[in-house]
């Protein structure tokens, strides 16, 4: 093994380290320098470890968390269609309870010799994860492309809608309608989306209400992206007398209108409800729901042409594309309950007053 080191080390004209390095797909390596140790395997006769062999040209790999949640069959949708478009054929492999791990999925995508891989909500949105593993698949000369998630720690290309931007339009919405108790709902704190969303739920409160970040904390709900979870959530902010309730995702707010309805309350007579993500068929629901619409199109083209410079030898610049999303005004609002029917701002001394 030693003299095979030395071997390879000499005919690419780098260390024994670096070449083991490459070999075992670590991060630290230059393109240009693993190209070289690859190219004096080739040379020697070596053969390649199954992960360094040439990637599939027609192979992408798409990782999602789970299917359940409507939203991601449509992201897979629009990203396999633009793959297809480019001749590439879309492997989609999902997280499941208990089964397979991100990184389980990762490492069997990159023995399949992939071309690249999107990653859509996974580790990388986790304020919590170790970003090594995407530096160890940088390493393994496999490009990749994050959506929903930024990491400063990754280098790669990020794709995101504007959580906070969704959250002010949120607000802006309800508070028009007179509403002043608004509740937030949404996922555990450690992800990356569910921060954005509170800091965009809290200058939406004070824009539009007077409220200080201290106040509309109290007006926040953490529960799981799940019909379940956002029954939970919004009853405890029912409970603190909320008249309109914004969701993270639109599971969490059909869980929240179940909610309503198990305590005998109308939506939106009773109590407004607004979700995100605006899901297929969401706006079948009964009532239709008012929701943020995410971008799912421009995301997923923009994530695959993304994916395909970085393949191509051309990467986008490693930063993240932020796209704006889009308030879809529904049968889910209405105005607050036996409320005023303008917006009702704190001045300083704490007392209500009119906007102007």
């Amino acid at each position: 093994m030693t003299a095979r080191l030395a071997d390879i080390a000499a005919q690419a004209g780098v260390s024994e380290a670096t070449v083991s390095r490459v070999l075992n797909g670590k991060p630290g390596v230059a393109a240009g320098t693993r190209e070289s140790v690859l190219a004096a395997l080739d040379v020697l006769g070596y053969e390649r470890p199954v992960r360094l062999r040439q990637r599939s040209a027609g192979l992408v790999g798409l990782i999602t968390p789970e299917l359940e949640n409507p939203i991601f069959p449509a992201l897979a949708q629009v990203i396999g269609q633009a793959l297809t478009r480019q001749g590439y054929t879309p492997v989609l492999a999902t997280q499941t309870p208990g089964g397979s791990t991100e990184d389980e999925l990762t490492e069997m995508l990159v023995d399949r010799g992939v071309a690249g891989i999107i990653f859509v909500s996974g580790l990388h949105a986790d304020t919590s994860a170790d970003m090594g593993r995407y530096d160890q698949l940088r390493g393994q000369g496999v490009p990749f492309v994050l959506v929903d998630g930024f990491s400063p720690k990754v280098r790669a290309p990020f794709i995101s809608p504007d959580d906070r931007a969704a959250m002010v339009l949120a607000v802006t919405h309800l508070a028009s309608l007179g509403h002043t108790r608004i509740g937030l709902a949404l996922g555990p704190k450690r992800f990356v989306p569910v921060v954005r969303k509170i800091e965009g739920f809290q200058r939406g409160m004070a824009e539009q209400l007077g409220l200080s970040a201290e106040e509309s904390e109290q007006l926040i709900q953490h529960s799981l992206y799940t019909l379940e979870g956002g029954q939970a959530a919004a009853s405890a902010l029912i409970d603190r007398g909320c008249t309109a309730v914004v969701c993270a995702s639109d599971m969490m707010a059909l869980g929240a209108i179940r909610a309503a309805r198990q305590r005998g309350l109308a939506v939106p007579r009773d109590i407004s409800v607004v979700g995100f993500d605006d899901s297929p068929l969401i706006a079948f629901t009964d009532p239709p729901l008012t929701t943020i619409r995410k971008p799912v199109q421009s995301m997923g083209q923009a994530a695959v042409r993304a994916l395909l410079e970085e393949i191509g030898g051309t990467p986008a610049p490693h930063s993240e594309f932020v796209f704006l999303p889009e308030l879809v005004v529904r049968g889910s609002t209405a105005s607050v309950p036996g409320g005023r029917g303008s917006v009702q701002k704190r001045d300083r001394t704490g007392e209500d007053r009119p906007s102007g």
